[in-house]
């Protein structure tokens, strides 16, 4: 149960982002993206701003840019969905290369490229400078409720153990000469998602017993190093929405 589960968006590194506390970072990426997502679309220069805030927190946190871009490809069908707006979307009609857009269809996309792809950004530098266990830890800190907590806990720690009891049923299917061909092997993969969901059940029903036999009563008990952190902590992580804050309220005014 303490051992450490890293994930493959984090990127270990000694660097002052870091070495932030992880509710600090959450609290400042939450509020930078609402901050996002609040600026008028039309302040195209602001958006400009943001990126390069969060250009400067990707070089502060000593995060390769290529780390960062590969793991941003998750953003891919919400570009597909914004290159088909100008196509589909009604209203007044420009031409643009030749083609027949909507202008509401532009604007449109634009505001989910420009706000999801910063909001993407700005979510995949938080999860390669944070671990998972800290990510965690720091959700408790935030308030988020103690059951939701747990669960996400063991969600974490047990993936792994699920995915090592779908390798070891998958080879012993190979062992035996099955190889899923076509729709007449598909009851064979569906009677082994059925053993893999009856073996998870009994391994957690058997996890609660042992921490039953440990003295757990519901609530887990504090982690070391889990305290409040510090004030300049809290100025540190506060230094990129405050700065986003400025952004928009000048994106309204100008």
């Amino acid at each position: 149960m303490g051992a450490g589960h890293a994930h493959k968006l984090y990127k270990h590194a000694n660097s002052p982002v870091h070495a932030l506390p992880a509710h600090c970072k959450l609290a400042a990426v939450f509020c930078f993206v609402v901050l996002i997502v609040a600026t008028p679309r039309e302040a195209v220069w602001a958006f400009g701003a943001y990126a390069v805030l969060l250009a400067a927190v990707a070089a502060a946190s000593r995060v390769p840019p290529r780390h960062l871009l590969t793991r941003m490809a998750i953003e891919v069908p919400f570009v597909a969905f914004a290159v088909l707006l100008p196509f589909v979307a009604e209203g007044e009609r420009i031409t643009v290369w030749g083609l027949s857009l909507s202008e509401s269809g532009l604007w449109g996309a634009w505001n989910v490229l420009a706000k999801g792809t910063l909001g993407v950004a700005a979510s995949v530098l938080l999860a390669s400078t944070t671990g998972l266990n800290e990510l965690l830890l720091g959700l408790a800190r935030l308030r988020m409720p103690s059951l939701l907590c747990q669960i996400a806990t063991f969600m974490v720690r047990y993936a792994d153990v699920i995915s090592d009891e779908m390798r070891r049923m998958r080879t012993a299917r190979l062992s035996r000469g099955f190889e899923a061909r076509g729709p007449r092997h598909w009851g064979v993969l569906a009677k082994s998602a059925g053993s893999l969901f009856i073996r998870s059940y009994e391994r957690g029903e058997r996890v609660h017993l042992a921490m039953l036999s440990r003295g757990y009563t519901g609530t887990m008990p504090p982690a070391l190093g889990d305290g409040p952190a510090a004030r300049t902590q809290w100025a540190r992580s506060a230094a990129l929405p405050l700065a986003a804050l400025a952004i928009c309220l000048l994106g309204w005014t100008l």
